[in-house]
């Protein structure tokens, strides 16, 4: 049976330290850290910032489900509009894009410090002039070095799968997996991307059985097809019930993470309603 934990990311107003203070108030066994600003920006996050991150989780008992680095806003003074996934892993500049492999691999040493079993990462978007299959041959070599530093540290790597990026939907995910072929090579699998794109939720749990790395879960109006907007579960269409037995049946018991980066204005009242609705599932 898996476990809850809650994303920092929807904690953006507070620190590192006191967002998972917060999630530890509501119950979670675990937090998801983001790995971007304003809580691990890896070219800012320094030894005193693990510190105080690594007392804060002494503290609270609390274990480390993910260290989320599908995003780098803090790489931008003034971020541009959709810049949300740049520099990516697929990234057509040479340099942009070893920069973003660098930066991978500090995700991987702060799971590594904190004990997370693993990182998740996006592929991003294929720009003007960077057609896909270009794309798809970055990303792979990106993905060969940073397997080859995550794996003697015993920490996975998850590919986020979401609409409107080179990598986004299951059948997709899963070819990648298959053609890097690495063990350290999963996917994290949110299931509102899966929902957004029109998949059978119960059925991509059985396709991805043995291969997640971690489990994003939110609510989404419309359910498949529907707006990617991450909402409270019970404030969608999501049968979450059906989601926990799918998960049960297909042997998973690591973590279900509830991803509301949506709701920095109402973390508490998120995580809190959050676990008052999946209490019922788990």
């Amino acid at each position: 049976m898996a476990d809850l934990a809650f994303s920092t990311n929807a904690y953006t107003n507070h620190s590192l330290s006191e967002a998972v203070d917060r999630i530890a108030d509501h119950g979670y066994a675990g937090v998801e850290l983001l790995g971007d600003a304003p809580h691990a920006y890896f070219p800012e996050f320094g030894d005193e910032d693990r510190r105080a991150l690594t007392a804060a989780l002494d503290a609270t008992d609390l274990a480390v489900s993910n260290v989320n680095a599908n995003t780098a806003m803090g790489y931008y003074d003034d971020a541009p509009p959709s810049a949300f996934f740049e520099p990516s892993l697929i990234t057509a500049d040479d340099d942009r894009r070893s920069w973003r492999v660098e930066y991978t691999k500090r995700a991987i040493d702060l799971a590594d410090a904190v004990g997370s079993p693993a990182v998740c990462v996006a592929t991003g978007r294929p720009l003007p002039g960077n057609p896909p299959e270009r794309a798809r041959e970055h990303l792979e070599a990106s993905l060969d070095e940073i397997l080859d530093y995550a794996e003697p540290r015993g920490v996975e790597v998850g590919i986020e799968f979401e609409p409107e990026l080179l990598i986004e939907c299951t059948d997709e995910v899963l070819e990648l997996i298959e053609t890097v072929d690495r063990d350290a090579l999963g996917v994290n699998l949110d299931l509102g991307h899966a929902a957004v794109y029109g998949e059978d939720l119960a059925e991509t749990i059985e396709r991805t059985a043995g291969r997640v790395t971690g489990v994003h879960l939110e609510d989404i109006v419309g359910g498949r097809r529907g707006k990617h907007y991450h909402r409270i579960p019970g404030e969608g269409d999501l049968d979450f019930a059906s989601i926990f037995d799918a998960l049960d049946d297909a042997g998973y018991d690591g973590f279900v993470t509830m991803e509301l980066y949506t709701y920095p204005d109402e973390p508490d009242r998120a995580a809190r309603e959050s676990m008052e609705q999946l209490n019922r599932y788990v």
